[in-house]
């Protein structure tokens, strides 16, 4: 069993930054794929990054450039840098966890935030 725990999301006006992490419990928190969706409202959940348990890291192109995905297994915590943010970037952001990094990135993870909101003013 895993359970995520999401922090850092708030009110930034356009242009600004944040950095979202996501506290994952267990003791195998370095075999799983890690990886970040977003859902606006009215609008359906949409995939925005994934890390593979190797490090490899996979962007939607929309915020390619702008997000960075990173892992530290040693605090089994999964960071989303977000830069330049737009305000369609407003959302809840939800953290997930999978043991495939595929299964993770079609939205079918096992494992899942309760979200964080993410607000960007314009």
């Amino acid at each position: 069993q895993v359970q995520l725990v999401e922090s850092g999301g708030g009110l930034v006006q356009a242009g600004g930054s944040l950095r979202l992490s996501c506290a994952a419990s267990g003791r195998t928190f370095s075999s799983y794929a890690m990886g970040w969706f977003r859902q606006a409202p009215g609008k359906e959940r949409e995939f925005v990054s994934a890390i593979s348990w190797r490090g490899i890291s996979t962007v939607y192109a929309a915020v390619k450039g702008r997000f960075t995905i990173s892992r530290d297994n040693g605090k089994n915590t999964v960071y989303l840098q977000m830069n330049s943010l737009k305000p369609e970037d407003t959302a809840v952001y939800y953290c997930t966890a999978d043991t495939s990094t595929r299964v993770l990135v079609n939205g079918t993870g096992n494992y899942w935030g309760q979200g964080t909101q993410v607000t960007v003013s314009s």
